[in-house]
């Protein structure tokens, strides 16, 4: 019986053998899992979960990951306590891989940066965007703190596999479109929960010359149309850029060519233009060029979504020798600090510094209305993140457009939601 991806990477981490149609849709199999992580938000309450179950040690100090970057730095006593707990736990524990200050970064970029998720891993997360890593060919998905604590007890969790969905995109990527483009439009097109509980695996023409780092960012928002899980084949690309991080046994990953799909949705994307989710829904999406006459207060560069160095190029490209709109907050915040370094390095913050940007440490920052550029009611922001519900960045009166670095790049050098070709 022919096998997705979603359903042979859950095979091969059963507990026990199972057939192709053990692994069925819809089939409950109980896996291993190769990581399991927390941030500083949802690791407190996974640590109390364990602690309520009388569990006094992880099942793999190894294979236990705890990423501080949600509140970095913590911006009040509330996020200090959060992040202690955090810290004694590790220490507790003896995990080899806890991440804070200036080791630290967003977590679903430092993981693969740092060689520990790969192609046929599973992974599970307590953060809804840990379906990043399928961007290498990984099943990963979120799950709440109570499930991740028995995943760090016990190694192990139960999964219902889920129902796939095929989105092949055909031609060439024209000028200033990428993988956020790609995602946007999927989620358009199927909306906010059109592949709920469903693992969405992504392929085509266009697919295979994206570079890695669009693949991550458009498997990162798999969530935003209700996925279980986003998934990329683990090509030679996949692969080079996983030895880069210091994987040497990783081997290529695809589905079966007969694998049977719950649908299929096929986009050409000859002649797409940047794309713009307006508020309040990931699902409202427009082209840029629609988006006429919409000034901004603040646009923000960076996140686990768009915050890599692929992405601070695109924007350093489009702001280099402008300036950024008088009145305008234009907030760059680099992924880690090796992206950091490397921005430095390549002389992209210098342009930063030169347009007006101000650029702050490896956080999430004002994704999740946490610090570093909250909103005030009535203000209006485009980011690069991944989410724009209301109240999402601060206000409830606040407006939140999502877009690619690009048209974040124009639309901080314009003051209104710009095409980077205008600029």
């Amino acid at each position: 019986m022919p096998q997705t991806l979603a359903q042979k990477i859950l095979a091969a981490h059963s507990t026990r053998p199972v057939s192709p149609e053990e692994s069925a849709p819809g089939r409950i199999i109980t896996c291993r899992a190769d990581l399991v992580l927390a941030n500083d938000i949802t690791a407190p309450l996974a640590i109390k979960s364990m602690r309520e179950m009388g569990v006094k040690r992880v099942f793999d100090r190894e294979r236990v990951v705890l990423v501080m970057d949600h509140y970095v730095p913590q911006k009040d006593l509330a996020s200090a306590e959060q992040v202690l707990i955090s810290r004694r736990f590790a220490a507790e524990q003896r995990l080899t891989h806890y991440y804070e200050g200036g080791e630290a970064g967003v977590e679903h970029a430092l993981l693969p940066e740092l060689g520990l998720v790969g192609p046929g891993d599973l992974v599970v997360g307590a953060d809804s965007h840990t379906c990043t890593y399928g961007g290498l060919g990984a099943f990963a998905t979120g799950m709440g703190s109570t499930d991740v604590a028995a995943a760090m007890a016990l190694g192990e969790l139960w999964f219902k596999v889920p129902e796939s969905v095929r989105v092949l995109f055909s031609g060439k990527l024209p000028p200033f479109v990428g993988g956020k483009d790609l995602i946007l439009w999927t989620i358009g097109r199927l909306g906010v929960d059109g592949a709920r509980y469903k693992a969405l695996e992504f392929g085509g023409p266009a697919i295979a010359s994206l570079e890695v780092e669009g693949r991550l960012s458009m498997a990162n928002m798999a969530i935003e149309a209700g996925g279980k899980a986003g998934l990329f084949a683990a090509d030679e690309a996949t692969l080079d850029y996983c030895r880069e991080a210091g994987r040497k046994k990783d081997v290529p990953l695809a589905a079966d060519p007969d694998a049977l799909y719950e649908s299929s949705l096929t986009l050409d994307v000859s002649g797409l233009e940047p794309l713009v989710a307006c508020p309040h829904l990931p699902e409202n999406v427009r082209p840029v060029s629609e988006l006429k006459d919409i000034p901004v207060q603040q646009v923000v560069i960076g996140s686990c979504t768009n915050g890599r160095l692929s992405d601070l190029r695109a924007a350093a490209a489009v702001l280099d020798g402008r300036k950024v709109k008088k009145g305008l907050r234009c907030i760059i915040l680099p992924a880690t600090p090796k992206i950091w370094k490397s921005a430095l390095n390549e002389g992209l913050m210098g342009i930063f510094m030169e347009a007006g940007c101000i650029i702050g440490p490896p956080s999430c920052g004002p994704c999740l209305g946490g610090h570093l550029g909250i909103l005030a009611g009535g203000e209006r922001a485009l980011a690069t993140t991944n989410r724009n519900f209301r109240g999402r960045m601060g206000s409830l009166d606040s407006e939140v457009y999502l877009a690619s670095p690009a048209v974040a790049a124009a639309t901080a050098i314009a003051g209104e939601i710009s095409h980077p070709g205008r600029i």
